[in-house]
Formats: structure tokens, sequence, C-alpha cells
């Protein structure tokens, strides 16, 4: 199955050598490429594409506010461009829907390796970088009160083994390292991670973190 891309950038030159890269790959075929995050907002709906690569300061619309726009796209995922001194922005637009970031020096390797990773359904960025981001700029999420604190109240309607498995992935670990943590299978803490994805509305990890972040079940220096 061809993976099928929309490139959304003010910097032509960086669009072009994202191009010749993706146009490499057998199974990736770039469809449509954008400026500004209006134009590529509008390309993504004609063209359905399965990923955005998405540039975060772009005039217009920046890619914060198109990836709110394209969160209700079934299928479509967003893949953000950035670099470290953007990070604030980064946590809005993981918060919006975004299925993960890179910085714009990838390697060519990694660039191709994420987008197919995203296509897949999965977030490319590891949670504890996520977890990272957010603790840094965690005084832009939601206030919470010192009750939820205290309380680290989960989302209803989950079980008490998915609240577990949630605050974990939360913490940063892999899916084997939540077993290990809760003496399970892998495959069983993927069943739990699939039903946690379905009961909270969630399009992956980098959303559970999110979650549980906002929903003061973890907090910065949280063991």
């Amino acid at each position: 199955m061809t993976i099928r891309v929309v490139l959304v950038d003010d910097q032509p030159l960086l669009r072009t050598g994202f191009r010749l890269i993706l146009e490499q790959q057998p199974d990736i075929a770039v469809v449509g490429e954008a400026g500004d995050g209006a134009a590529g907002v509008r390309i993504a709906q004609r063209e359905q594409p399965d990923v955005v690569l998405m540039d975060i300061q772009m005039p217009i619309l920046d890619g914060v506010a198109a990836t709110r726009q394209l969160a209700d796209l079934d299928g479509v995922r967003v893949l953000i461009l950035t670099t470290f001194s953007l990070d604030e922005y980064v946590v809005e637009a993981l918060r919006a829907g975004a299925s993960g970031f890179l910085l714009k020096d990838v390697k060519a390797a990694d660039l191709v390796e994420a987008i197919r990773t995203v296509a897949a359904g999965e977030a490319i960025v590891a949670p504890a970088v996520t977890r990272r981001l957010l603790e840094r700029f965690v005084s832009q999420l939601p206030a919470v009160t010192a009750a939820d604190r205290t309380s680290r109240v989960a989302p209803d309607g989950l079980t008490e083994r998915e609240v577990d498995v949630l605050r974990l992935v939360a913490r940063g670990m892999s899916n084997v390292e939540i077993a290990a943590e809760l003496v399970v299978t892998e495959t069983t803490v993927k069943t739990h991670v699939h039903h946690l994805l379905t009961k909270v509305g969630a399009r992956d990890r980098v959303q559970l973190v999110v979650l549980a972040y906002e929903t003061g079940m973890v907090r910065p220096g949280s063991d």
C-alpha cells in the first residue's frame, strides 16, 4: 500500500528536499504541498493523505491551528516539524492532535521511518521525550485543582489495570517495560493500550501522555 503524504512548510527549498527524499521510496507518494497552513488544510481535505508533514511557524495559519482543523479528518495524521527552540508550540500541537514531531534537520532515513510509523497508526515520538516536553511546559496545560493533584483522578470508565497502564505510558515506558512492571505479557499490554485509546478517544500514545498530564494523573517529578 502506498503512503500518501502532504508537505506543508513555508520554505520551498525544504519542501523540495523532503519531496526528493520521500519520492525515492517505493511505498511513499507526495500528493501535495503548500506554503502556509490554510492552503495545507485545503489540500489535505481534498487529497485525504495518510500523513501531513506540518511546519509550525507559517503565514496565514500556523501549524498548531492547521493541526487542530485536521484533527477531525479520519485517517489523516499530522507530523510536526520543529526546532528545540519551539518546544512550547510542540506541546500545543500535540494537544491539538499531532501524532509526534521531527526536528527540521532530521536525517533522511529517520524522516522516512517516521512517515511509515505514523502512517501505521503509531506515534513517532518516544513517550519519554514527550514527557520531558510536557514537564518543561506543564504550566501551559489546563489548571488542575489541588484535590485532583492529590488524588490523580483518572478518566471515567477505565478499569484499575487500564489506569495502571496509562500511568506507566505517561512515565515514558515501552510496552516491554510495562509488561515487566505489571508482570504480564507484552500482548496483554498492547490490548490494554488499544482499549485505552478507544475509551478516551485518543489517536496514539502521545495523546495518552497528554491526557495523563491534563487530568493530573501525572505531574512533573512524579514517580
